[in-house]
């Protein structure tokens, strides 16, 4: 079921399957759509949330407690029903709890909190992960939001360049499968703007690890329209589109990563992997504001 949140700017509409994502309409700009309408020609998803895993185990498995479990790609939340715990004028909060089915492939009581609270055209979005169980946690959690790209029709993906806070030297972590095969490739030397093309995501998406930027822009070189997300303390980004041709492209703030193709399949060795003892909570936010 949908829920909307609106104001004098904006108009965003998110989803109980998954507390996905669905719209976010500039309406002063002729209702323009910033979020990826899941054409499944290309990917047929908006904008889910990871969790608990971010990324790929090895065969898509993992050993915890002397288990193994199965466990696929960005994990089950995407593809659950959340509730709805909260609808004020400006905010939406969804929560989603462990089951007996989820326990068959993730061994962990949880409660998952998702929030959406619109002020102008800036939409945050908020995670709260508590610890209502007897043992530890162990989780990831992750964004994926695809934007339109272009926004515009007489554009091209090509016009479009993502820039950054400040001049920055980056290398991608690069990935065989899904998985990090630790190996790296350099991107930006002391530069500000990386130009979009899609040769950029030949070897699949764009990873980086433990960054100095707090936020990136997507903009247009010739209408200026743009999207900003930020993403204050999160030690992980993922930058991604499907292929040539596809019209979007993935900004991803992740409090996890993939695992790599030889690093250990215990869940409490995962690089990236969280914790929490009982009662604890974990909380954390990222924004997307639409220009």
């Amino acid at each position: 079921m949908l829920y909307t949140l609106e104001n004098e700017l904006c108009r965003v509409a998110v989803d109980t399957h998954g507390a996905e994502l669905h719209s976010f309409v500039r309406k002063d700009l002729n209702n323009l759509e910033y979020i990826w309408p899941a054409d499944a020609a290309y990917w047929n998803r908006h904008a889910p949330v990871l969790f608990p895993l971010v990324g790929r185990l090895p065969q898509d498995s993992y050993e915890h407690a002397g288990r193994t479990y199965t466990l696929g790609q960005h994990g089950f939340a995407r593809d659950q029903e959340f509730q709805l715990l909260h609808q004020g004028p400006a905010e939406l909060t969804f929560e989603l709890r462990d089951t007996a089915e989820s326990r068959q492939m993730y061994p962990f009581a949880f409660v998952l909190r998702i929030s959406y609270r619109l002020a102008g055209p800036m939409l945050t979005i908020g995670w709260e992960v508590e610890n209502p169980g007897t043992g530890e946690l162990l989780f990831s959690i992750g964004a994926h939001p695809a934007f339109r790209c272009p926004l515009l029709p007489d554009e091209s993906f090509e016009d479009y360049d993502f820039i950054f806070d400040h001049p920055v030297t980056l290398q991608r972590h690069l990935l065989d499968g899904g998985l990090l095969t630790g190996q790296t490739e350099p991107v930006l030397e002391q530069q500000a703007t990386l130009p979009l093309s899609y040769a950029l995501f030949a070897q699949d998406a764009l990873v980086f690890k433990h960054f100095d930027f707090t936020h990136l822009t997507l903009r247009s070189r010739r209408s200026g329209r743009a999207v900003r997300v930020r993403f204050d303390g999160f030690p992980y980004l993922g930058l991604w589109t499907r292929g040539p041709g596809a019209p979007f492209v993935c900004i991803e703030p992740w409090q996890g990563i993939a695992s790599s193709t030889t690093g250990s399949r215990a869940l409490t060795n995962k690089e990236g992997i969280l914790s929490l003892e009982p009662g604890q909570q974990f909380s954390t936010s990222h924004s997307i504001t639409v220009e």
